[in-house]
């Protein structure tokens, strides 16, 4: 009787509570999560979720419906981006704004002439009261070429599928799958996608066969069951990132390999917690027996002061050498202390963050992050244990009193021998790419872009950062000469002889970047993106100057 009663309970609690609507998520990739943030610095919405960002289909649907409650407040162009998004995110088979390529209640000749239709494109739908299925064909096309140093040209093509749904209105799935081949210089197409710098069967490849693959995969389910108390699981991989950060972000960028993970939140009036527990690979080697699996942990608890600000701290721990350790498991706790308790193995950080709310159209935020120090030596600024890493950001929409048009400014700072461990198995990397930041250790930018959307289906953007990096110093045969804190796999040691590590020290180096990209969806669901890239290297240390610059054109086909 006993098990009986628990199997109900367990039952019970799976079951219980307010239906969801579509459970599973909405790629970061989307452009609704640019409508959204933008929305939330109108003060438009009073809260969006991004400092872990993925939202279910629900949940942007929930905002859109906020945002047309105010519809009297929005430009023209705000209100064709509400209605655009509303329909898309509705789910609602409606023959006005839906078409569906294998309908069974259509001729096939009918559908297929809605081929260059405005209107949103499934290759199959299949929707029931408990269960619904939505499958869609999915197609990009590359073209792009380096005009400096060199002349590169590079065709890349990729085709896939993607399938999604949610049963019993509380648990969603989703499944992506994605293969590609590749024409022309490799180097040129790493830089028009720098996720095949992580994708085991492009590394693998000779020069004669260029190809990859790319596969999402989860399960997630969503209860609520209080009003406005929300709780979810989520299961499988897909790309994610966490905490602040417009240009990149302190805690998890997102610009590093997919991960396969655990993920709780808990989500209930001005409180909100996450915890994610991950796995990945190390450096890759072609030995396999050197490869090995590590493990990234995560929780965060942020509080969300109504018209002022939200303030966040959360922690993170990177740990390998053996399997999932159920010490880091649980999402309350603090690791700094569970990890020494664990004998002091493991490489675990701790970080605070604030985002203001209280001034209509500007938002300002910033990140501290500390990397195996509780402020201990904040007093020795330029000790090798100062390792500290801050960003300061402010975001202004409908800038010089122009609609539509959004400032954004933001400057980093990391510290020599962030994100390095005196394990390299344990440094905050995976695949060999920082979790973190992008511009690494001992480096700091300054970031600028703006963003202006000609109308709902045409953006612009303009950005600029400037870079400057102390890197370390090697002689003539690749030996290091000095460390300087620049190389994630490079720690400063366990007892090294000089504990002095000035920032910039070493070869400095100055990087000047400047990128213009154009977004256009002439036709729904088929989406064109052109980029072009200059940038300016200056090694101070030996004055030598370089550029090189790139562009490309991708088209995004979805059906």
């Amino acid at each position: 009787m006993k098990k009986i009663a628990l199997f109900s309970s367990i039952i019970f609690i799976c079951f219980a509570g307010f239906s969801s609507g579509q459970v599973e998520n909405v790629p970061l990739t989307h452009p609704v999560y640019t409508f959204l943030k933008e929305m939330k610095v109108k003060n438009i919405l009073p809260y969006i979720s991004e400092d872990v960002p993925n939202l279910s289909r629900f949940q942007v649907k929930e905002f859109l419906d906020s945002i047309k409650k105010q519809w009297y407040e929005l430009s023209d162009i705000e209100r064709e981006f509400t209605q655009r998004y509303l329909d898309e995110f509705s789910d609602i088979m409606d023959d006005e704004t839906t078409t569906i390529l294998f309908n069974p209640d259509k001729k096939f000749i009918t559908t297929a002439s809605e081929f260059f239709s405005n209107k949103i494109k499934y290759s199959f739908v299949h929707q029931e009261e408990n269960a619904n299925f939505y499958f869609e064909m999915l197609q990009d096309f590359y073209y792009g070429s380096t005009f400096k140093p060199s002349t590169e040209d590079v065709f890349m093509y990729d085709f896939g599928f993607r399938l999604r749904g949610t049963i019993f209105k509380h648990l969603g799935y989703y499944f992506t799958f994605q293969k590609g081949g590749v024409w022309g210089n490799r180097m040129t197409a790493e830089l028009l996608l720098p996720a095949l710098r992580y994708n085991t069967k492009w590394v693998m490849e000779n020069e004669d066969i260029k190809n990859y693959d790319f596969v999402n995969s989860y399960v997630k389910y969503h209860v609520e069951p209080a009003e406005d108390m929300h709780i979810s699981l989520q299961l499988g991989r897909e790309p994610i990132t966490a905490g602040y950060g417009y240009g990149s972000k302190l805690v998890l960028s997102g610009m590093h390999p997919v991960m396969d993970f655990f993920k709780f939140d808990f989500d209930y009036g001005i409180f909100h917690l996450s915890s994610i527990h991950a796995s990945t690979v190390g450096e890759y080697f072609r030995n396999r027996d050197d490869r090995f699996t590590k493990f990234w942990a995560f929780n965060r608890v942020k509080i969300t002061i109504p018209d002022l600000f939200d303030i966040g701290a959360g922690e993170s721990v990177v740990y390998s050498g053996r399997g999932i350790d159920i010490s880091y498991l649980p999402p309350v706790g603090w690791y700094k202390f569970i990890e020494i308790a664990l004998q002091d193995r493991d490489n675990g950080n701790l970080y605070f963050d604030l985002q203001t709310k209280f001034i209509k159209n500007l938002e300002l935020q910033g990140t501290l992050f500390l990397d195996e120090n509780l402020v201990g030596y904040l007093s020795e600024p330029d000790n090798y244990a100062n390792k500290v890493a801050y960003q300061l950001g402010a975001m202004w929409y409908e800038a010089f009193t122009l609609g539509n048009l959004s400032l954004i400014f933001e400057y980093t700072k990391i510290r020599p021998f962030v994100y390095t461990h005196f394990n390299k198995d344990n440094s905050y990397t995976a695949f060999g790419a920082n979790l973190g930041h992008y511009i690494g250790p001992n480096s700091d930018e300054i970031f600028t872009r703006l963003g202006y959307n000609v109308n709902s289906w045409l953006r612009l953007e303009l950005d600029y950062r400037h870079i400057r990096r102390g890197e370390n110093v090697y002689d003539e045969e690749g030996n290091l000469v000095k460390n300087v804190g620049s190389d994630v796999f490079i720690s400063h040691g366990s007892s090294p002889e000089n504990k002095s590590a000035p920032f910039l020290d070493g070869i400095r180096i100055n990087n000047d970047i400047y990128q213009a990209k154009i977004r256009i969806e002439p036709i729904r669901d088929y989406i064109f993106e052109i980029i072009y890239n200059y940038q300016i290297e200056n090694n101070i240390s030996i004055g030598r100057k370089s550029d090189q610059s790139f562009a490309y054109i991708r088209l995004i086909w979805e059906y």
